[in-house]
């Protein structure tokens, strides 16, 4: 079993990955099982649970929005932003909707939807149960999916055996850990992204692995387009400003006048809160590796492809190979999760991936990338997950600036020393992991704790 840079970087909707994203993917999944048993001509309810974290926040996060896009068949990657908002309202008005886009159904959202914050499933935080009924309301099927953290969703039988992703074919490389990693780049004399790169051959021609990584960021450069175009209020009810646009609208004019030593770190700020406040909005964003999360990495890219002499395509590759191998070590070994480890497992990695990534194409070796990514997550340790009223808005859209800017900080550092050091990658993962288990549950997105409760929603 190995993961790819693609199980880390997933092209889907706002605001969140494991709270929209997985349980659209969840209900999908739901739909091909009944097809795939010949009973969704039998389907004429459907009945569907979101449970611990999914249903405390599953209002804020658009949750059980998600569900609904996901019974009708639609898919992250593919469904229309703009549209979502027409298609759910029609389902909530009609009390109906076409299962998977080919059986239509009677369904009730306020009460065939049920969000449950007090109960949690026996194996992840963000559980959800999916039920299929007959003519006579008896059960035809019913299955349990965890959204465990940037869009992945796994079964019960999967979630029980520990498993992130089925079976697939054998790398020539494995590895779970940065020691792993950087033994085998030592033995193999290939560099980190190179290694990557080689493993990610087993998937796909190595061309196609580019050209899909080109259009990742592609994707991450529309959002951060987008909004810096898009004026407005975000939705949610806590009336926040979108600020990118103004923001961008004056580092324009102040980069026509003197020279500022810190003008990069603006622009950095400025394109993390463009990502997130599209994010917030429910637009188009990469899980990189978390929706919550989703402005540090592009931030950082569109940094190198700004301010770096040199930057190229290629380099574009080899960052967002170097940021994945990053994140598939975090997730393996720890989590990416809000719910299950706060903060520090979504803009903590994310800070910790995009050093990694912005220490190697700046010519660090293997060595200063470890080290990069090591203190891009050492400090973010113990960081909450408290949005304010179960939105993706505050303090999350700063959050993300914030990480960006020290990320860029963290591969600076790197790259400034000889890349030793006390504390290693792998042992700072593991603190993550372990910080995140002794962390209470009312800090781990909940919307119980922290700023969530301590600031007046208005």
């Amino acid at each position: 079993m190995a993961l790819s840079v693609f199980d880390v970087f997933k092209v889907g909707i706002g605001p969140s990955s494991s709270h929209t994203v997985g349980p659209m993917r969840a209900a999908v999944e739901f739909c091909n099982f009944l097809a795939g048993k010949g009973l969704l001509d039998r389907v004429e309810r459907m009945q569907v649970g979101l449970f611990g974290s999914l249903g405390a926040t599953g209002k804020g996060h658009a949750s059980d929005t998600a569900v609904i896009l996901g019974l009708l068949g639609e898919e992250p990657d593919k469904v229309d932003p703009r549209a979502v908002a027409d298609k759910v309202e029609r389902v909530r008005t009609e009390h109906r909707l076409s299962l998977a886009g080919k059986r239509e159904i009677v369904f009730e959202p306020d009460t065939d939807l049920v969000l449950d914050g007090r109960v949690s499933l026996p194996f992840h935080p963000n559980g959800m149960t999916f039920t299929a009924l007959d003519d006579a309301g008896a059960e035809l099927a019913k299955e349990s999916y965890y959204s465990i953290g940037g869009g992945f969703v796994v079964d019960e039988a999967t979630a029980a055996a520990d498993q992130l992703v089925a079976e697939g074919p054998e790398v020539p490389f494995p590895f779970t850990t940065a020691e792993e990693l950087m033994d085998h780049c030592r033995t193999s004399g290939l560099s980190f992204s190179g290694l990557v790169l080689a493993n990610e051959a087993v998937f796909r021609p190595e061309e196609e692995t580019r050209a899909g990584l080109l259009h990742i960021w592609s994707v991450m450069n529309q959002c951060i387009e987008h909004g810096l175009s898009t004026e407005g209020i975000l939705p949610g009810g806590l009336n926040v400003r979108r600020r990118a646009p103004e923001l961008w609208r004056k580092l324009r004019i102040d980069s026509q006048g003197a020279e500022d030593p810190m003008r990069g770190m603006d622009w950095v700020t400025l394109w993390a809160l463009a990502v997130n406040e599209e994010n917030a909005a429910g637009g188009r964003v990469v899980t990189a590796p978390t929706n919550g999360a989703s402005g540090v990495i592009p931030a950082v890219l569109k940094y190198y492809t700004e301010f770096i002499p040199g930057a190229s395509e290629d380099g574009i590759v080899r960052f967002l190979l170097i940021a994945g191998a990053i994140g598939i070590i975090i997730k393996e070994s720890a989590s990416i999760s809000g719910a299950e480890v706060g903060c520090q497992g979504e803009v903590g990695s994310a800070c910790s991936m995009a050093a990694g990534a912005l220490c190697g194409v700046l010519g660090g070796y293997t060595h200063h990338i470890e080290n990069a990514a090591e203190i891009g997550m050492e400090h973010n340790l113990g960081l909450t997950c408290d949005p304010i009223a179960g939105l993706v808005q505050i303090p999350c859209i700063e959050r993300n600036a914030i990480g960006a800017v020290k990320a860029v900080a963290a591969a600076r550092t790197a790259l400034h020393g000889d890349g030793m050091h006390k504390v290693t990658l792998d042992e700072v993962i593991k603190t993550m992991r372990d910080t995140g288990r002794d962390m209470q549950a009312k800090y781990k997105e909940t919307s119980l704790g922290g700023l969530a409760v301590n600031v007046i929603e208005c």
